[in-house]
């Protein structure tokens, strides 16, 4: 058998090598996913951006101010966005699981400065005054000569207009005349 020369040697393993590490390097290319091998149905299936909300936290907050939050935020979100309630905070005064409008004003009450209980009153009616700003439609359904059906245009009225700057706004409202005004000024607050 020929003897092979010590550099004929070197020169074989330096192929032998070379020839190991380029398929190697091919196999592992095909072991990685391609990022354009993609189908269009996944690309269809990502989020569409989610819309922001500007709500105004005012109030017993922390840090009361203009604040965006994502559609689909509540009162509770909006809170914590403003640094949380301060511990004079009424939170049982206001739904906290209510959801915001864009422009819609949140108002924290201070406990015991006119802020309604969380119940109602035997008879029926609110058991303080009903924050038309944070009402829901079950505690504007409350206040006597609201039915649910005049509850609901005050909550459209709200969420067409924005948070209500006075009370006399009410009479805005289709279903609310004079005398029911008059009945409502002394039951409601902003």
């Amino acid at each position: 058998m020929p003897q092979i020369s010590r550099s004929r040697a070197l020169v074989y393993v330096a192929v032998l090598l070379v020839t190991l590490l380029l398929a190697g390097r091919l196999a592992f290319r095909r072991e990685q996913p391609v990022a354009t091998q993609v189908a269009p149905a996944a690309l269809r299936a990502e989020p569409a951006p989610v819309r922001k909300l500007l709500v105004h936290v005012v109030g017993a907050v922390r840090t009361p101010g203009l604040y965006r939050l994502d559609d689909g935020s509540r009162v509770d979100d909006a809170i914590r966005a403003a640094g949380g309630a301060k511990p004079k905070a009424a939170l049982d005064a206001i739904n906290l699981a209510a959801p915001v409008a864009d422009g819609q004003q949140v108002i924290v009450p201070v406990r015991g400065r006119g802020t309604a209980s969380a119940g109602a009153a035997a008879s029926g009616t609110a058991a303080g005054p009903v924050h038309l700003n944070t009402a829901t439609l079950e505690e504007l359904d409350t206040l006597p000569g609201i039915g649910p059906v005049t509850a609901q245009k005050i909550l459209d009225y709200r969420d067409e207009h924005g948070a209500f700057s006075s009370v006399d706004e009410l009479d805005a409202v289709p279903g609310i005349g004079p005398a029911r005004m008059a009945e409502l000024k002394k039951l409601v607050d902003l």
